[in-house]
């Protein structure tokens, strides 16, 4: 069952003002500070807290453990073990394994009701954080067995996929399952899933819900260029400059001027111009180059063509006129009439 629409049973604030309330004056201040659960939502640092003390930050840092520690101890502490469990169960019913933000906006729209959950979190027994790193987001989870085996997925998955790769969502999802073997049925959920992928700093969404490497500009989307192949790719077939302008700016909310945009076409060696304006992917096979160009690499590749088997190679490349391919044949700089009636190269 998916949770994110539910609501934990339980006051934050109120259940941390209890645990706190076991403190001195100073811890108090300490943990209200460092977790940001004043009216003032910062979290500030163990060196601003020292500054104010007139401590070390080793010094606050002692404070801090040993608060945490004295509530665990404390009787306050025991009463609300059915709010640790309730959280624990929110977050089981989440993937088990749920990064930090996905976690915090799943469940509390302001920052201060947030600032006291993730009190919770470090303060409850149930609860294990793997900090940022270079391949995973920051991340709680309640068991062990499945963190570990999310992880190993996350890897396999991100080693499977190509810079080049771009995945539909209901793919990549089905992709994942077919890796994914000791979870639990309820954790095979596309919302639970999509959580999962979410975790990996190296495996990222575009505004389309396609997936791949975060580093690939189909996925971390920065330019004109890379909305442009975003959207040519999503029509499926040679599409007009002004046309390409005009949908990212409808898809993706982006303002693309048409002589903008031209120009970067242009540019760009993963984009052919195909017809006056059109312009198809290069890795749609089409040949770069002028319509002589093209007719010389069908005609080095295939020998000499008759007149029909010319126009009909080249109206494959190009979306031309038939004229405008005889007048290229007739160029004897480039090409000649064999005396079978057939065109080869001058």
């Amino acid at each position: 069952m998916d949770k994110t629409n539910n609501k934990i049973t339980f006051k934050p604030k109120q259940v941390t003002k209890n645990l706190i309330a076991v403190l001195n004056d100073r811890a108090k201040d300490v943990i209200i500070s460092r977790y940001g659960l004043g009216k003032d939502t910062e979290r500030l640092t163990l060196e601003a807290i020292g500054q104010k003390y007139g401590i070390t930050r080793e010094r606050v840092r002692q404070i801090e453990n040993h608060s945490l520690n004295q509530i665990r101890k404390s009787e306050a502490y025991d009463k609300e073990t059915s709010v640790f469990d309730d959280l624990k169960s929110y977050i089981d019913d989440l993937g088990a394994i749920v990064s930090e933000e996905d976690l915090l906006e799943t469940i509390a729209k302001d920052d201060s009701t947030r600032n006291h959950i993730h009190f919770l979190l470090v303060l409850g027994h149930h609860f294990m954080k793997d900090k940022e790193d270079d391949n995973f987001a920051h991340r709680w989870y309640v068991d062990k067995e499945v963190a570990d085996e999310i992880h190993g997925v996350l890897d396999k998955v991100y080693k499977n996929l190509s810079d080049d790769d771009i995945i539909p969502e209901s793919e990549m999802i089905s992709d994942f399952l077919d890796y994914v073997k000791d979870v639990s049925d309820k954790h095979r959920d596309e919302e639970v899933v999509k959580r999962w992928l979410r975790l990996s700093k190296k495996i990222g969404r575009n505004d389309l819900d396609e997936w791949g490497r975060s580093t690939s500009p189909n996925i971390n989307v920065k330019g004109i260029r890379d909305y442009a192949f975003l959207v040519i790719r999503r029509h499926g077939s040679p599409i007009h400059f002004r046309e390409v302008a005009k949908s990212i700016n409808e898809i993706f909310n982006k303002k693309a001027h048409e002589a903008t945009t031209h120009n970067e076409l242009i540019k760009d060696p993963r984009f052919v111009l195909v017809g006056r304006g059109l312009y198809a992917l290069t890795e749609w096979g089409y040949t770069s180059g002028v319509v002589k160009d093209v007719i010389k690499e069908i005609l080095e590749k295939n020998g000499p063509l008759t007149k029909d088997e010319v126009i009909e190679k080249v109206l494959k490349e190009r979306y031309v006129k038939e004229n405008t391919i005889m007048v290229n044949l007739q160029n004897p700089n480039y090409f000649k009439k064999t005396k079978e009636g057939k065109y080869t190269l001058a």
